[in-house]
């Protein structure tokens, strides 16, 4: 019963990836591209998220920052999941909600690109910070799931929306995670050229 109930996870996750794989290859080189843009501009990435989402953007700027399959000198990403500090103080003195925007708002730029990433499409702080990347004129690439939620109503043509399609959050995750070391892999490959080493 137990190793049926595992299998079963293994399963749905892999039917998962290779329905996604049709549906999402299109918008990650999209984002791929908004990225390598970006980058190569002189511009950075922040990345926000909650939860397991906020640990995806951790992972996404450290493969930025150090290194994901090859040597290269470090790229600017920044999550802003990491400063306690920050995070406390807004949502103390102000709300929850504003935790990323007040981020996006000190450290985003003109050319920035903002990852946003909610499984639902509908945390209000992502979105909060969605709407202040698109203020400040930055890109967003916005990973979700569940259909896109509220997600949907905010990006312009100019984003990138890479939404899983599926209701488990675990998947979606799983899904999420395949889609970041996708991300890095093509702006090495785009920025550099070739293939890897390894």
């Amino acid at each position: 019963m137990k190793n049926q109930r595992i299998l079963s996870h293994f399963q749905e996750s892999a039917e998962l990836k290779m329905i996604s794989a049709e549906l999402l290859a299109d918008p990650i080189a999209q984002a791929v591209d908004l990225m390598f843009t970006a980058l190569s501009n002189g511009n950075k990435i922040l990345a926000c998220g909650n939860g397991g989402s906020a640990a995806d953007c951790q992972h996404f700027a450290a493969e930025l920052v150090g290194r994901f399959e090859r040597e290269r000198l470090p790229l600017p990403a920044m999550a802003l999941t990491v400063d306690s500090s920050i995070l406390t103080a807004v949502a103390n003195d102000y709300s929850y909600h504003e935790v990323f925007s007040k981020q996006v708002q000190a450290f985003g730029q003109a050319g920035d690109v903002l990852l946003a990433i909610t499984t639902s499409g509908n945390s209000m702080s992502v979105l909060n910070a969605v709407n202040a990347a698109l203020e400040r004129d930055m890109r967003v690439v916005a990973m979700t799931g569940k259909g896109g939620g509220e997600m949907n109503e905010l990006l312009t043509e100019a984003d990138v929306h890479i939404c899983v399609p599926h209701d488990r959050t675990a998947r979606i995750q799983e899904v999420h995670l395949l889609t970041i070391h996708c991300l890095c892999d093509g702006i090495d490959a785009a920025l550099f050229g070739g293939d890897t080493d390894e």
